[in-house]
């Protein structure tokens, strides 16, 4: 069973920085995707970055672009999200999300989330 555990989020001022944890267990697909994704408060859940096992290619939205930079540490079984410039529209719950490499992010696994409040 997959489990995944986000930490580090917390509130910062605009401008501010933060880095995002996911420590992650029980892997079952050899070929696989994370990401994060966030949900601000009365939106839909949107797709923030994500990282593919296969070369570390990554992607991002065009709205955190420039700013935030997904990374994983696959020793540790740890993906991250550095989050650098905040702005008041990345408040929100952000989610880590582990699927196979061809599966849908709805049909993957998903942490608990983590609070981001950018005042």
């Amino acid at each position: 069973q997959v489990q995944l555990v986000e930490s580090g989020g917390g509130s910062v001022q605009a401008g501010g920085s933060l880095r995002l944890s996911c420590a992650a267990s029980g892997y079952t697909y050899s070929s696989n995707c994370m990401g994060w994704f966030r949900q601000a408060p009365g939106k839909e859940r949107e797709g923030v970055a994500a990282i593919y096992t296969t070369g570390g290619d990554t992607s991002y939205a065009d709205s955190v672009k420039g700013r935030f930079t997904i990374s994983r540490d696959n020793a540790k079984n740890t993906l991250y999200l550095q989050l650098n410039d905040l702005k008041s529209e990345d408040t929100g719950v952000y989610y880590c999300v582990y699927k196979a490499y061809s599966g849908s992010w709805t049909a993957g696994y998903w942490g608990q989330g983590t609070q981001v409040t950018v005042s």
